[in-house]
């Protein structure tokens, strides 16, 4: 199991995570019209060249997803019983076609769960940064995660 248990995620824990990945116009162009978000600001050359920015951004929503899963090898795969929700999520910087977002995770927080003697709470902090370090992506993420002790009972 690549994924880490409940007693490994350890607070003040630091991953950086080994997969990186470069956003393509085609990325950003299937997820926005998949999700019909068909703001001019994602699919529009002409009109995003009078923007603030002066080109097409990359959808958010498609960055936190990237960003969520290429932390899930090193931290949840197979380990986590699910997501509980994001607490706080921001988009410091623009993401624009041919970034590369790399990832780092830092555990903040854990708890014993109240209801559940197999698993406990993890709160994860998510940053996406850029190829020129700067951050994309700044997510809280609260996950139930397996116990080892559950797992191997």
């Amino acid at each position: 199991m690549p994924g880490l248990y409940f007693e490994e995620l350890e607070p003040g824990l630091v991953i950086d995570h080994p997969t990186r990945r470069t956003v393509t116009e085609a990325d950003n162009t299937l997820f926005s019209v998949m999700t019909l978000n068909l703001a001019p600001l994602h699919l529009d050359a002409e009109y995003s060249k009078n923007s603030i920015y002066g080109q097409r951004l990359v959808n958010s929503l498609f960055i936190l997803g990237l960003v969520s899963g290429i932390t899930v090898p090193e931290t949840t795969q197979g380990t986590t019983l699910g997501n509980l929700g994001f607490e706080k999520i921001t988009f410091p910087k623009p993401v624009f076609h041919g970034d590369t977002i790399q990832v780092r995770t830092e555990i903040v927080t854990r708890r014993e769960s109240r209801s559940r003697d197999d698993s406990g709470i993890v709160t994860f902090r998510h940053l996406g940064i850029n190829q020129r370090d700067e951050v994309v992506c700044d997510a809280v993420r609260v996950g139930l995660m397996l116990k080892l002790t559950a797992e191997h009972a």
